[in-house]
């Protein structure tokens, strides 16, 4: 589900605490990349696989 794409946390520009977590997922044949912002929420389907997803030993990585 996320081979070969980027995944890092963004963080919000007030708190500057971790928000969402940003997925950029490869360029298609046309050099477009899909991106998801997902919500660091527990009831969030994708949130639940990106977690899933670290437990098998990837990193998500920092926010810049």
């Amino acid at each position: 589900m996320f081979e070969n794409c980027t995944i890092k946390y963004n963080k919000d520009l007030i708190t500057n605490e971790n928000c969402s977590i940003q997925v950029i997922y490869p360029a298609d044949e046309n050099g477009i990349s899909r991106i998801l912002s997902v919500p660091l929420d527990p009831d969030n389907t994708t949130y639940q696989n990106i977690l899933k997803w670290e437990a098998e030993g990837n990193t998500i990585e920092e926010a810049d």
